[in-house]
Parts: structure tokens; sequence; C-alpha cells
């Protein structure tokens, strides 16, 4: 137990972002956060030239999960889920006769479905890259499928070799998938080592807001990545809010998917807010500057609507959100874990999202079903 402890604390100083000097920002930063709630995290990754962050933010996710359960600290492959995702969606592109989704994008709904049949294994076990690359790049992995998803459509079925076809080319570039393996001195299967972690998929829930759905129950997510017809339960804005404050304050971290394509987002600073008109019309160049407290605008159901159907809001990027914080004027932000990594910024590669941004541009979440407040959970249809 002494041993466990110490390897949660270490974890938890990895968790808390870096507030080094900025290039963005200047030797003295406008944005200076005093971190009220941090929750356990692994380390930062790098999803490098790959649309993978949904597998990067919901590995994160099971990560501190397992941290939180007492399991203790796993580096688990986020390859090994995007090799299976592949073939479910080449496959899902054959039914559909040609017209599926076959970029990188998902969701973390698909993570599920993997680790339910295929499981999980180690970093270790499957770093995913098996090609002339020092980080994961898959801009010709993904044209090669592209390609030959094409052939079963026009022919009008999957074949035995085409089957082999695709998994040869899987194997090529991300590694045979193991079928059984050794971990800390125990042997394993992909479906056991998942089972030895305690991880339950029906523990979990997804959640939405948005006002072209009644409230309290699932629907059908209508953006591209959702191309498995993911279901998630519809929540009032304020109630949605609700679920992520008392997920954090009650020790449950959240996969957060939403819209990265503001001028008011950025990578490199690690910051995310909503400035008002007036704001953003006194900036020049493709991003905030930063120089300075912005007044930001408020965020309601309508607004934030009016975003998701003119395509404003977007279904961008998903990341792991593991805390809050204050800036010096007590606005309140949320601690996300970004895939893009450590160096990209000077806070190790975190994310601070204000308030209002997370109102206006999150598209959904993945929480436990115990982190939802229980006034909350008894309204939805969950079952």
């Amino acid at each position: 137990m002494k041993k466990l402890f110490t390897i949660l604390l270490a974890t938890v100083a990895l968790a808390f972002p870096k507030q080094s000097d900025s290039q963005i920002t200047g030797k003295c930063p406008v944005y200076q956060f005093e971190y009220i709630k941090m929750l356990p995290a692994t380390p930062v990754k790098d999803q490098a030239v790959t649309g993978t962050c949904w597998s990067f933010a919901t590995t994160s996710f099971f990560e501190s999960e397992l941290i939180r359960m007492g399991k203790g600290v796993f580096d688990l492959s986020e390859m090994h889920t995007v090799r299976y995702n592949y073939i479910n969606r080449v496959k899902d592109n054959f039914l559909k006769r040609g017209k599926g989704n076959l970029q990188e994008g998902s969701l973390s709904n698909m993570m599920f479905d993997v680790v339910n049949e295929h499981g999980i294994v180690p970093e270790e076990v499957y770093s995913g890259i098996n090609y002339n690359s020092p980080t994961h790049n898959h801009s010709l992995l993904n044209e090669y499928v592209n390609v030959i998803s094409q052939v079963p459509v026009k022919n009008k079925e999957v074949t035995v070799e085409f089957d082999k076809l695709l998994n040869s080319l899987l194997d090529i570039y991300l590694g045979v998938a193991p079928q059984k393996f050794t971990y800390k001195g125990r042997e394993y299967t992909p479906n056991s080592f998942y089972q030895s972690l305690g991880l339950n998929t029906n523990d979990y829930i997804f959640l939405t807001s948005f006002t072209h759905h009644p409230y309290y129950k699932e629907f059908l997510l209508e953006i591209p990545d959702n191309w498995n017809g993911g279901l998630y339960y519809n929540l009032p804005l304020d109630e949605f809010m609700q679920v992520i404050d008392n997920s954090i304050e009650k020790g449950f971290t959240v996969s957060w998917d939403g819209d990265m394509s503001e001028k008011s987002y950025s990578d490199k600073a690690g910051l995310a807010m909503m400035p008002t008109a007036e704001e953003l019309a006194s900036e020049e160049g493709s991003k905030l500057s930063f120089n300075r407290i912005y007044k930001e605008v408020k965020t309601d159901a309508a607004s934030r609507q009016k975003g998701f159907e003119t395509f404003v809001t977007t279904d961008d990027h998903l990341m792991h959100l593991i805390g809050t914080a204050k800036d010096k004027n007590g606005t309140t932000y949320y601690i996300v874990k970004n895939s893009w990594k450590p160096e990209i910024n000077r806070f190790g590669g975190y994310n601070h999202l204000s308030r209002e941004y997370v109102k206006a541009k999150t598209i959904s979440i993945l929480v436990h079903k115990d982190a939802v407040p229980a006034e909350i959970l008894k309204k939805l249809l969950y079952k």
C-alpha cells in the first residue's frame, strides 16, 4: 500500500501543468492559474500525425479510472484499439455501400466497442509503430485503407482474401496484434488482461446537451465521427455543466469531445475562452495574442444550439478533462490533458478551457455513472 501511495503521489505531480515562461505571452504571462482541483493522470503522450485523439483521450480516461479504483498506474496501448477500429469502420463502410467514414476520427464509444470484443494490451506490448518513423504517422496508412476499401464495395462482396489483405496492411504499419503476451510475470490474452483491470463499460455513460432532441432521453448524435451510431443522453445545459463539476469534485475525470477550431483556442498557448465580438475584432492573426484577460460572452442553450446548427461548433478533438483552476480574476477554467506532446506549450501539454468555452463548445462527454448527481441520473432513462 505504501508503494502504491508513492506511485500515486508521483502521478498526481505529473497532473499539475507547469507554468513556465512563454514565447506567446512573454516573460510575465498574463494567464497564471491557481489550481483548485487536480485529479491523477498519466503523462501526456503525442498522437503525432494521426487523427486518433479519441483513442488517446479515452485511454487516458481509463488509466485515470484505474488509479481511482486503486488498481495502480498503467500505460495502455492506444494503437491496439485503433487497429481494430480501422477494421470496424471498413466493415461499416461496406454496409453503407461506400458512404461510410474512412477517415481517422472517431469517438470514445468506438473504444468501448473494441475493448469489449478485443480487449486491451499494455503500451509495451503493442506500440503501434512498425514502420520507419520515431512517432505515429498514419498519413499513408489511411490512404491505403481508403483505396483498398473500395474493392469490396465495387464487387459487393467481402472476400476472405480482402480480410487477409486488410490485416496484412495493419500488420505492416501497426504490427501484428498479440494473441498472448507476458506482462509483469503473468501471461494474458488481450481479453483476459482487460478483464483483470476490472473496467466495465456498462459503468459509464455518454452525455450531451442540445435542444433539437428531448431532454433526458438518448439520441443519435449527428456528427461525422459518430459513424457507428452511438447514442448519447441529452441534458439541459445547466445540468450538463453540473455533471462535469460534480465529476471533478467527486474524483472522477471526464473524457471531453469538443471544438478546437476557434480563433480563441490555442494548443500552443494552452488556452481557450469565448471573447466578445468586440474583443475578437480588436485582434489580428489566426489566433488571439492572449496578452490580456478577455471579456467573454455568456453562453446559453440557444446560443450553443445555434453554434451547432450553423457548424460553427464542430466535433474536432477529444481530450481528457482532469481538473479546475482559476485565473487572477477568479474565472473558472477546466484543465484538459491533450495529446500533442508535452513540449507544445508552457503547461506541459495541458490546456485551460474557460467555463464559457466549455459551455459553448463541448459536443459530448463520457463519465462514470457514479459521477452523475443522483437527482439527474434518476431523470435519465438509464438502466
